[in-house]
């Protein structure tokens, strides 16, 4: 049960990150800043994605 458990856990981190990765390279950061987070994403995948949601990048604003 436990098994199962972190293998879920695990697949809902992996989601997130993915989904980090993809907000910072549709941000409007430059190609170093975006470089930097999707590394720091990936070393640290828990500690990344929570200092990418505080800190990093937004997505480019489309204005109506």
């Amino acid at each position: 049960m436990s098994v199962e458990i972190n293998g879920l856990i695990g697949l809902l981190i992996l989601a997130a990150d993915l989904w980090a990765i993809i907000s910072v390279v549709q941000s409007g950061a430059s190609t170093g800043k975006k470089v930097l987070w999707i590394l720091l994403v990936l070393v640290l995948p828990v500690v990344g994605l929570i200092l990418w949601f505080l800190l990093g990048p937004r997505g480019k604003s489309s204005s109506a």
